[in-house]
């Protein structure tokens, strides 16, 4: 994992982030043009390592091909979070703050002016978006999957009760002062058990069916401990709850604007796609979102695994998302 030093890093808000960090990868070489970039934004709660398998050769993000930066975002270890940064209270930051740090590694680390496609899912698509309306004449092509601009209303719901609420709502959380991450680990608990019951769809758990199975475990407790406390357990409260503030907030246009007018604003050639059973960004929502965007396509992604489809858990999943990112790049 790479770092890129912003120093004192003025935020969108006009506050300073001081010290600032962010954290990438790259796969690929940069050709003599410089025009064979893609950037790859993460997740929520995720560092960039959780995509690398989405990169290979024969696929399509082949590195062989294209020079594919996978960029942090503020609030996400390595890249400046609370955990790692003395200044305290941390300063609220915006999915705005993390794509123009990503700009600026683009512009002064490689000399990149031209992406060829911005891609993500999730709140990595939040910040493909963002990308798109305040550097759309730098961007070629987005692929947004499964997310969307600024979250929809229920998503943004679950953002504030399923993730913020059980760290906050945990007494030894204490207003972020807490000394020990460890203390806070019922909060934790309760944002695992929460994630695990709203992420996959309810067929998911269908009785027959048991589609967890399919992941190695062999009860639904074993599922829900092995997959999603052994995800949120390690992470540190504050850097979760800024990172879920930040995905709320997110809005990619004027003050007062429409989300109708906001799409139709967007340049680069768009691919949209979503998965079936994701209750967080809907395949008929993000349909909407493509009829509104000029030239944009929509792809559905049949899947058993609705939201959770994005971490690449069944072969077919793995083959549409590759599918979507080649028409991306061919576009």
């Amino acid at each position: 994992m790479n770092t890129f030093e912003l120093g004192d890093f003025t935020l969108t808000s006009g506050a300073t982030l001081p010290g600032a960090r962010l954290a990438y990868q790259t796969f690929g070489e940069l050709n003599q043009a410089k025009d064979n970039v893609v950037v790859f934004p993460t997740i929520l709660g995720a560092p960039a390592e959780v995509l690398n398998g989405w990169i290979g050769e024969n696929r399509a993000l082949d590195p062989r091909n294209h020079f594919i930066v996978l960029p942090g975002h503020f609030g996400l270890p390595p890249s400046s979070a609370p955990s790692n940064t003395a200044r305290r209270p941390f300063p609220a930051v915006s999915i705005a703050d993390d794509v123009i740090a990503q700009r600026r590694l683009l512009d002064e680390v490689f000399g990149v002016r031209e992406v060829r496609l911005a891609l993500g899912w999730s709140v990595g698509s939040l910040q493909v978006y963002e990308w798109a309306l305040r550097f759309g004449d730098d961007v070629r092509n987005i692929a947004p999957i499964a997310g969307a601009p600024t979250p929809p209303p229920w998503t943004k719901l679950w953002l504030k009760t399923v993730v913020e609420e059980p760290i906050t709502s945990d007494a030894n959380y204490a207003g972020g002062a807490y000394t020990d991450a460890a203390s806070v680990s019922g909060g934790l608990t309760g944002v695992a058990h929460g994630s695990a019951l709203t992420a996959p769809p309810r067929s998911f758990y269908f009785e027959g069916a048991d589609v967890w199975r399919t992941l190695g475990f062999d009860s639904v407790d074993a599922f829900v401990k092995g997959f999603w406390e052994g995800f949120w357990l390690p992470q540190d409260p504050n850097d979760v709850v800024v990172q879920a503030r930040k995905a709320r907030a997110a809005w990619p246009g004027a003050e007062g604007e429409s989300l109708r007018d906001l799409l139709g604003r967007i340049k680069p050639r768009t691919t949209i796609a979503a998965f079936t059973g994701d209750a967080l960004f809907p395949p008929d929502e993000l349909r909407q979102y493509a009829e509104w965007i000029p030239g944009a396509t929509f792809r559905q992604i049949d899947s058993v695994y609705g939201h959770l489809a994005t971490f690449g858990l069944a072969e077919p999943d793995v083959k549409a998302v590759d599918d979507v990112i080649r028409h991306a790049l061919e576009s």
